[in-house]
């Protein structure tokens, strides 16, 4: 424990810049994913190419290798990020593919029957939309999308790479200033474990309240 006594807050100060960069980024990611997926039902043959291209390039190729072209090939065509941002940016365009194709799988497992009987009712668009699609959805994504939020945590350990001073980026300069491995290494590794444990039982609060009315209701006789 000694290297934990020693280093402690730099340690800390890494796991607020992890923190941070990954609330930030989930929640756009979110937001990003929840838009590319209602616009690939948009009848509009470009966009809906477009969102669809958008997710295969993000899923189909590497985060480290586009965290590269962000970083260091983007400010060849005039933008230039700090590491922090363009770590959060990065892991928000890739996340928000996978987020889109959550809820894209989500809304195609609610029936149509649904929205057209609201039609019939004359209620809008945006109405059934907020009243009786999005709390069917959020329960559809809600395993997924905590499956997805706990990975991009474990991806954001990449954005050492470009020297973000999040945990892996501190483990590697204690590393490098106390000739130890093991310890640093054991510390980094039950630090991420301990943010994925919270993430999953904050996820499993959510869903237990989002899921509330669908338990059965005893009566008492």
């Amino acid at each position: 424990m000694e290297i934990f006594v020693k280093y402690w807050p730099l340690i800390f100060s890494g796991l607020v810049v992890t923190i941070r960069i990954c609330i930030i980024a989930i929640g756009l990611g979110l937001v990003a994913g929840l838009g590319i997926a209602l616009l690939r039902r948009v009848k509009l043959a470009p966009v809906s190419w477009f969102c669809k291209a958008y997710i295969e390039l993000f899923r189909g190729t590497p985060f480290l290798i586009q965290l590269f072209l962000l970083y260091y090939v983007a400010p060849n065509f005039g933008l230039m990020l700090v590491p922090e941002l363009a770590g959060i940016v990065g892991l928000t365009l890739y996340g928000a593919a996978y987020f889109a194709e959550i809820f894209r799988s989500g809304l195609e497992s609610i029936p149509k029957g649904q929205v057209e009987a609201a039609a019939s009712l004359g209620i809008g668009r945006m109405r059934t939309f907020r009243k009786i699609i999005f709390p069917q959805l959020t329960v559809l994504i809600m395993p997924p999308s905590i499956n997805q939020a706990i990975t991009l945590l474990k991806d954001s350990a990449v954005l050492s790479i470009i020297t973000v001073p999040e945990l892996t980026k501190i483990t590697t300069r204690i590393i490098n200033e106390s000739f130890a491995t093991t310890e640093p290494l054991i510390i980094l590794g039950l630090l991420y474990w301990m943010l994925a444990e919270i993430m999953s039982f904050a996820g499993a609060r959510l869903e237990k309240r989002f899921t509330r009315y669908l338990r059965p209701t005893t009566i008492e006789p």
